[in-house]
């Protein structure tokens, strides 16, 4: 795999590393920590007054991003080749450029569409960065599905 396509897929995992830790940050951090962070006014409350809907949903996204940096790290060689890595890459990368091309144009067209993902009303700064994070992010999984090398499974039998 070129150098190039390691470190990009080393701080794509970092990132992800990263915000898997701000979400259970966020978990203790209280229900002001869910508001800043743009979360829905919903799960604003839920936190408010106990709910467990509202840690479960940071532990969720938390482990979600645990398992994208795992993939991440995987493909650039820090840590043992997991199953379907190529597969697991170009997946992961499909959802994050998705994410970061679309999440624009829905905020400004059909902001109703988020209302359960995020308190987002309007294009901000906080969703102006995340999209565009997402969108480097998803370009650092793809260029690591497209360098992985292909390892099939070895034939049970020899040549017929």
């Amino acid at each position: 795999m070129p150098q190039f396509v390691t470190r990009y897929l080393q701080l794509a995992g970092l990132a992800a590393a990263v915000g898997a830790a701000l979400h259970i940050a966020i978990f203790f951090g209280g229900p002001e920590w869910y508001a800043f962070f743009g979360a829905p006014a919903g799960l604003v409350e839920m936190a408010r007054s106990g709910n467990v809907r509202a840690p479960i949903s940071c532990l969720v996204i938390a482990s979600f991003l645990a398992l994208l940096a795992a993939y991440a790290f995987s493909g650039a060689g820090i840590i043992r080749r997991l199953p379907f890595l190529r597969l697991g890459l170009g997946s992961i990368a499909a959802v994050l450029i998705l994410r970061g091309a679309l999440f624009i144009p829905l905020i400004v067209w059909r902001p109703v569409a988020l209302s359960g993902v995020c308190d987002c009303r309007s294009v901000d700064a906080f969703i102006i960065a995340t999209s565009a994070l997402c969108i480097a992010m998803g370009v650092g999984y793809a260029l690591g599905a497209v360098a992985a090398p292909d390892i099939s499974p070895k034939p049970l039998h020899g040549p017929a």
